[in-house]
């Protein structure tokens, strides 16, 4: 076993960008850490985010710290910036988006057991105080990711990681045939 060339890690995600359906946006509700922004552009980008909506106090795309941490990934996304999250809202539901909320919330259910649309759109929020009560009432489903330990949340970014994949994997059709073998080089 080796580490992928670039050329095996271009056929790699070549193949895994075929297996994916489904349409995955994200509503980032006052994240205002620009660390915390830039990470979940970084992800979002790995993700292939149709679009971002940045609404309230949401740290700007363009800020310094966040452009560091995304390492130049925002080029490869698009977003909105909204002033406020009713704004967003009308917007992703115009646009046809299944609104699920990522919130430690009463009456919210594991994320692997929510059933999704074909578009979704994942609502995360303010590192301390979560969604706002208006993104809140307004999804369709709230989830929560389910932790083992002691720490009694996760950092914004990291659960903006997990819904990603988890989103994602629920989409890939089956394999294609493809062996490990064929991505090496």
């Amino acid at each position: 076993m080796k580490n992928l060339d670039s050329t095996g890690l271009k056929r790699l995600h070549r193949e895994w960008r075929r297996r994916t359906e489904g349409d995955v946006a994200l509503l980032l509700d006052s994240v205002q850490t620009p660390f915390n922004v830039g990470s979940i552009l970084r992800t979002a980008a790995a993700y292939r985010v149709s679009h971002i909506w940045l609404a309230g106090a949401t740290a700007s795309p363009t800020h310094t710290k966040t452009n560091r941490t995304a390492l130049g990934t925002g080029r490869y996304l698009t977003w909105t910036v909204c002033e406020t999250a009713a704004e967003a809202l009308v917007e992703i539901k115009e646009a046809g988006y299944f609104l699920l909320g990522i919130e430690l919330a009463d009456h919210a259910v594991p994320l692997h057991k929510v059933s999704t649309a074909d578009q979704v759109c994942l609502a995360l929020g303010h590192e301390d105080r979560g969604l706002s009560a208006p993104v809140l009432q307004a999804c369709d489903a709230v989830a929560f990711i389910p932790q083992l330990g002691r720490v009694g949340s996760l950092n914004v970014a990291t659960a903006a990681g997990i819904a990603l994949y988890e989103t994602n994997r629920r989409t890939w059709v089956e394999d294609s045939g493809a062996e490990r073998s064929d991505f090496d080089t």
